[in-house]
């Protein structure tokens, strides 16, 4: 518990910033003087991750509705 706890204090109290972006879309985002690109890799970026967690949402909703489901039935 207690190596638990001094974990957490350090991985809250010291982040390292690094640069998340691979090698040839930040060499495209830079080079660019408009803002379009940027703009679409962002988009594409928030597309991407919307997906799991709707995935994920929906199997959840489904398991939920099962279970008060098959509840009532039994009730």
């Amino acid at each position: 518990m207690k190596r638990s706890l001094i974990f957490f204090i350090f991985s809250v109290l010291f982040v390292i910033q690094t640069n998340a972006q691979c090698a040839m879309c930040r060499a495209v985002l830079e080079s660019e003087e408009g803002q379009s690109s940027a703009e679409g890799v962002n988009d594409g970026i928030m597309y991407l991750m919307t997906i799991p967690y709707i995935l994920v949402a929906g199997i959840g909703f489904m398991i939920y509705w099962k279970y008060f489901r098959s509840k009532k039935e039994t009730a």
